[in-house]
């Protein structure tokens, strides 16, 4: 049996063992072990086991993964999103939809200072859906804007998916976060057109009542207030952000920086007691041990395919095809979006990257850019059944039976639309994703 076909079989029996309940990180190291020890003999594949957990990780740079993990929960336990959801609340009381414009809003805000969708879908579900209940709102519609425009944290820097992407790519990581920024804020400004074309065109959408719904009793607001709530969050952006992207800081200490920002903030807050101190902790722990080992899998994964020769045979076959970079493009993102649908975002790019990242990179691609639409697509699997791991957080994060998942998944079918969208015009106009991060 050739190397090749070795690969294919590897594959096939990897995503087999994913859909049949498999730990992803514990199907890859299988899946490459056995394919090694049938290609070569036991040895290697031991040696490669070895060398992939040596070589993967001991690089100073994945400090950031725990160090911006530890800041996104640190964020969380501090108040960070209920304040923020206040300010916007307040600054948009006097529009129409102007609880879902401030969803979004507290989402990217908290997105620049957590970079992980689950954290941003969890707080919004809990401060923002019975709002918007209280004030008239459908149901459908508040549960959809919450996990809607949570994925908004894995785009908007810093974003542990684009972490993930710099390291399998080897692409710098700060570039993948400027990189991010202005799709990042495109999907929030095209998720705030949606909410505002349903308001204005069609309230019986988003209205129980069928028409605008009154200003939210927010006048009790002041910008004084409203400042001293937003300034700790805008500091901490300012600080992390500005630091990395003015060079002053690497990745890695930025995101030191932030836990010890992020920290800071929750102590003066009083929000910090010794048991939440000891689950921030364990949490961190847990969530980076968790990715460092997906990475470890994705290197040994990476180094069978490498060995079976798949990437190169595929590159030649796509080439000979005549699809094109386009054709690829297209056939890449359109499988990335049906595997967002039985499989987690972090466990597709693992999966797609080592074999599609050559292909672009024979046709000429930009892998930032590729990076970016990558990331979209993949969202795109946080919003959509049957997996649609925002929505089951936004279910298991409401203390409301009468809402189901399958209001929550027809609530987010909109902004489902409007992703798709914006992955269309980030693919038509590179330099949207690009020209910040080349500088």
């Amino acid at each position: 049996m050739s190397d090749l076909l070795l690969g294919f079989m590897a594959i096939g029996v990897m995503l087999a063992f994913i859909i049949l309940g498999m730990h992803i990180g514990i199907a890859l190291i299988v899946t490459s072990f056995v394919t090694v020890w049938a290609m070569r003999s036991p040895e290697i594949a031991a040696r490669f086991v070895g060398a992939a957990a040596n070589d993967a990780i001991r690089d100073y740079l994945f400090g950031v993964v725990p160090l911006f993990v530890l800041m996104g929960m640190f964020v969380s336990v501090s108040g960070v999103g209920r304040d923020t959801f206040d300010v916007f609340q307040w600054l948009l009381r006097r529009l129409r939809g102007g609880l879902g414009l401030a969803t979004v809003g507290a989402n990217a805000v908290f997105a620049a200072i957590t970079g992980i969708s689950i954290a941003s879908a969890s707080v919004f579900t809990k401060v923002a859906t019975p709002e918007m209940i209280r004030h008239g709102y459908t149901p459908r519609f508040s549960v959809g804007v919450v996990a809607g425009s949570s994925v908004l944290g894995m785009l908007i820097p810093p974003s542990l998916l684009m972490i993930i992407y710099g390291v399998i790519a080897e692409e710098s990581i700060g570039r993948m976060f400027l990189a991010g920024i202005f799709p990042g804020l495109l999907l929030a400004l095209l998720f705030c057109a949606l909410i505002l074309g349903l308001a204005y065109l069609r309230p019986a959408s988003i209205y129980a009542s069928g028409h605008a719904a009154p200003a939210a009793e927010q006048d009790t607001e002041t910008w004084r207030s409203a400042t001293v709530k937003f300034f700790p969050i805008l500091v901490l952006i300012v600080l992390v952000l500005g630091g990395l992207y003015s060079g002053f800081f690497t990745p890695t200490e930025a995101g030191a920086v932030g836990a010890a920002g992020a920290f800071a903030i929750a102590i003066a807050r009083r929000r910090l007691s010794w048991r939440k101190l000891w689950n921030v902790l364990t949490e961190t722990g847990y969530v980076s041990v968790s990715v460092l080992f997906l990475i470890v899998a994705a290197s040994l994964y990476s180094r069978m395919l490498a060995l079976t020769g798949m990437p190169a045979a595929i590159t030649t076959g796509i080439t000979e095809m005549g699809l094109g970079p386009w054709g690829f493009l297209a056939a890449y993102l359109l499988i990335v979006i049906a595997l967002g649908c039985i499989i987690d975002s972090v466990s597709i790019m693992l999966i797609m990257l080592p074999i599609v990242l050559p292909i672009a990179e024979a046709f000429g691609m930009d892998k930032i850019w590729f990076g970016v639409l990558t990331v979209v697509a993949v969202e795109i699997g946080l919003l959509t059944p049957p997996f649609g791991v925002s929505v089951y957080t936004v279910k298991s994060a409401l203390n409301n039976p009468s809402i189901t998942i399958r209001d929550i998944f027809a609530g987010t079918l909109p902004f489902v639309l409007v992703m798709v969208f914006s992955l269309f015009v980030l693919a038509v106009f590179p330099g949207l994703s690009t020209w910040l991060a080349r500088m």
